[in-house]
């Protein structure tokens, strides 16, 4: 094979990967964006306005990267952040004070971008602590398919069953073929038939931010550093893995600065991809490391043209017989969670810090107006300081 054919070959093969990549992510993890966005109190519009904004920009992220660093540097909307917010609450000044907690947490990505002594302060929060609070978060969401299937079987049986032979025979599809039997659920309940046309064209809502202390440490603070744990920095290692050099610095002052100027149409957070960075930066993407920039561009592109269908998928959901979104969303996060699980409790010196952890971020208890996903961080950390004071003593 000549090396043009084989060029060609390869390009061919990298844009596949990240057309795949980017459609994987979207049909993924949707349902937690609008899970999370609606629980802070967003309407069906501005949910679907936030859909819209974080999938745009951040396929506009990944096709700049990739073309100017010639790596295949993706981002994606915060998977994990989205599930914090979906088990958080409304805060008591509304949706207004959620947006002002995205603004906020934007601006901390810029100044973690710009300031290094800020990035080197939060990987130095203990893994184990941040993975158990993720994982905590994570539960409460993960349970959701199978209370559900308790209550409506005739409805939630389908989309379990799908989800189950997929991940037997075409693990990567398998969310997907749980939306898509989804959809077939609801066309079949008769839920879309008073959906018009005007429901579907893509829009935006405007939210002006409001900003109140608690909200901010709620969950601007918790958004933050859930995303630098558990998207940002694992990004880079992802990407490190296979031989790039993530530019975290601009990519943060990116994702920052489009989470904060987007916040009040419903951008509540992007950032680099983590788990979904291996589809466009591995060998699936080409043999060639030095053309499989070509991925995340192909990623970018796909990701700005499924924007506009957040309208739609929005709608559809909103149609949706009570507990199937929500079982989308959890079977959605259901890996992640293990992950997290694993690598909070695998750590033999921090297994029962990250263990109180991780029961006061699934016990969704507010104290002062202050959600849990704050809360277990505090419990875990005094517990560690408490403990290893004592040993010393």
């Amino acid at each position: 094979m000549s090396t043009h054919v084989r060029a060609r070959t390869g390009r061919s093969q990298a844009i596949v990967a990240g057309v795949i990549t980017s459609v994987v992510g979207f049909t993924s993890s949707f349902a937690v964006v609008l899970t999370g966005l609606t629980t802070v109190g967003a309407s069906a519009a501005e949910a679907a306005s936030g859909l819209l904004v974080v999938t745009v920009t951040m396929g506009l992220g990944c096709a700049l990267f990739s073309w100017c660093t010639r790596m295949p540097v993706t981002m994606a909307w915060s998977t994990p952040g989205a599930a914090l917010l979906a088990g958080a609450t409304v805060p008591d000044g509304g949706y207004a004070d959620a947006v002002g907690a995205f603004l906020v947490a934007g601006l901390l990505y810029v100044l973690t971008g710009l300031v290094r002594p800020l990035g080197e302060w939060v990987q130095k929060i203990p893994m184990p602590l941040a993975n158990a609070m993720l994982a905590g978060v994570l539960l409460v969401l993960c349970v959701e398919p199978f209370r559900a299937l308790a209550d409506e079987p005739a409805a939630i049986a389908p989309v379990l069953v799908t989800w189950l032979v997929l991940l037997r025979f075409a693990r990567r599809w398998a969310v997907p073929g749980a939306f898509g039997a989804a959809v077939v659920v609801i066309v079949a309940s008769g839920s879309l038939s008073d959906v018009a046309a005007g429901d579907l064209v893509p829009t935006l809502a405007w939210t002006t931010p409001a900003f109140d202390p608690l909200t901010i440490v709620a969950i601007g603070v918790p958004l933050y550093l859930v995303t630098m744990t558990s998207q940002n920095i694992p990004g880079v290692a992802v990407l490190a893995s296979f031989g790039y050099r993530a530019p975290l610095a601009p990519a943060l002052v990116y994702a920052g600065t489009a989470t904060a100027v987007t916040s009040p149409l419903g951008g509540y957070s992007i950032n680099l991809a983590a788990i979904s960075a291996a589809l466009a930066a591995g060998p699936t993407a080409g043999d060639d490391p030095e053309e499989r920039w070509v991925a995340g561009v192909a990623t970018g592109v796909t990701g700005m043209l499924l924007g506009p269908l957040a309208a739609l998928v929005t709608t559809v959901s909103a149609a949706a017989p009570a507990g199937v979104v929500a079982s989308v969303a959890g079977l959605a996060l259901l890996g992640t969670f293990a992950s997290a699980a694993s690598s909070a409790l695998g750590d033999d010196g921090m297994r029962e810090a990250a263990a109180v952890t991780f029961v006061v971020a699934a016990s969704g208890v507010a104290i002062a107006g202050i959600g849990a996903a704050f809360w277990a961080l505090a419990a875990g950390g005094v517990f560690l300081v408490v403990v290893s004071w004592s040993r010393r003593a």
